[in-house]
């Protein structure tokens, strides 16, 4: 291992917690003292995790989670801000990004929000494939006070996801709206007591987990093209992709225990 290898390391140990558990992945967040905000070495540990946990054929679904109570992700690291300059903020954007590299997780991701959602933590949460709130969550796009505008996906993500207004409102206003007012809009699917929102997300990591993986693969392709591509090509992609299903193992497992009256025994072919 290279000295920049064993310094990644170390910040993926330090900084982004990684749990495994019968097929459940949880990567924790673990800045509590800074609101689990955003700096550049969490962004390394965080994409460092993601791709060990991507290649690990145990994990078949992740939580994403902040450390502590008070917060997911408050944001990016603001004090990173003030002697960047703009090429080396537009360089850090050009390559992969931990909003990038969590949307394109080939697993079903689920965040599990708990406390402040804000800004690049929103943009985290939005990222994923399903959020889950605890009704201490607080979620905003506070950029437009510091004289930005989101630059992880929030212009794109949360309008795709609460519809034009809604993302117009949030980003203009950077006010930041209850769990419930988020359930409301369709930024969270779910919103739970503080002292449910692990066991929720667990139970139903757990829940989706019991899938094909090639099912649920295939699944997520699906329906993220369906945010880039007209109905007809999106369709003509699902039929592609029903096709793919149809010929694996898995499928032909599902059916046998269908008819069988028994739980399927997915494999991942």
């Amino acid at each position: 291992m290279s000295q920049e290898e064993g310094v990644l390391r170390m910040a993926v140990d330090q900084l982004v917690f990684s749990e495994v558990a019968d097929g459940v992945a949880t990567l924790t967040i673990n800045r509590p003292d800074k609101l689990n905000a955003l700096n550049t070495a969490v962004r390394l540990a965080f994409i460092a995790a993601l791709g060990r946990l991507e290649e690990d054929p145990d994990v078949r679904v992740g939580i994403v989670t902040g450390g502590g109570t008070k917060a997911f992700a408050a944001g990016s690291d603001i004090a990173e801000f003030e002697h960047r300059t703009a090429v080396e903020q537009f360089t850090a954007f050009r390559g992969e990004t931990i909003y990038s590299a969590t949307a394109a997780f080939r697993k079903p991701i689920i965040a599990a929000i708990n406390g402040f959602c804000l800004g690049g933590g929103c943009e985290l949460a939005l990222a994923c494939d399903v959020r889950i709130a605890a009704t201490t969550a607080r979620f905003g796009q506070p950029e437009v006070n510091l004289g930005l505008i989101p630059g992880g996906g929030g212009t794109q993500r949360l309008a795709r996801l609460v519809g034009v207004g809604q993302a117009f409102k949030l980003i203009y206003s950077g006010d930041m709206i209850s769990a419930e007012e988020a359930l409301r809009i369709g930024l969270v699917e779910e919103v739970v007591p503080p002292d449910e929102l692990m066991p929720r997300a667990r139970a139903l990591a757990a829940a989706i987990g019991r899938k094909s993986p090639v099912t649920l693969r295939l699944i997520k392709e699906a329906i993220q093209a369906s945010l880039e591509t007209p109905l007809a090509e999106g369709l003509r992609l699902e039929t592609s992709l029903f096709g793919v299903a149809f010929a694996s193992e898995d499928k032909r497992e599902g059916v046998r225990a269908f008819l069988e009256k028994r739980p399927p025994a997915f494999k991942g072919q």
